[in-house]
């Protein structure tokens, strides 16, 4: 097993991977992803107008809102990204530890998306939006020891 480290800064939008092998030391960003759909205003994702629907009695009528967003479905295929590359990572032994940080609502997301022997590796969750930040900034926001496995 390795003893590198992996710090995942994301959001629905942005996934950077930085790494470091000293739990004190600075970070260097390894790959950084970008999901455009996720920035796009929900009528320019959808192409049809909801449907309309009348009420039980009267005649009453309005729209019939979806069960859920365009966006959601799009953050959470996003969040399936991620989560394959973290774990073709481990799997491939790249990496000894796991560091996420998100935004609470998406961190949710992405620790549902991810299996177990990947979620294993996770020894730090920190619920922030850091991905506009750089290595230094990122890396001044999180613990001076960063949690080991």
């Amino acid at each position: 097993m390795t003893n590198a480290m992996w710090i995942v800064v994301a959001n629905q939008a942005v996934s950077r991977i930085f790494e470091t092998r000293n739990p004190s030391g600075e970070i260097v960003e390894k790959t950084a992803a970008i999901h455009p759909a996720s920035r796009l205003r929900e009528k320019d994702l959808v192409s049809d107008a909801p449907g309309r629907t009348y009420d039980r009695f009267g005649a009453g009528r309005h729209r019939a809102d979806p069960a859920s967003s365009q966006h959601a479905r799009e953050a959470a295929s996003f969040a399936n990204e991620i989560a394959a590359t973290l774990k073709e990572g481990v799997a491939r032994g790249e990496v000894g530890t796991l560091i996420l940080v998100a935004p609470a609502a998406f961190l949710g997301q992405l620790r549902g998306k991810l299996d177990a022997d990947t979620l294993c590796h996770v020894t730090l969750e920190l619920g922030k939006d850091l991905v506009h930040l750089n290595a230094d900034e990122i890396r001044s926001r999180l613990p001076e020891f960063l949690p080991r496995h």
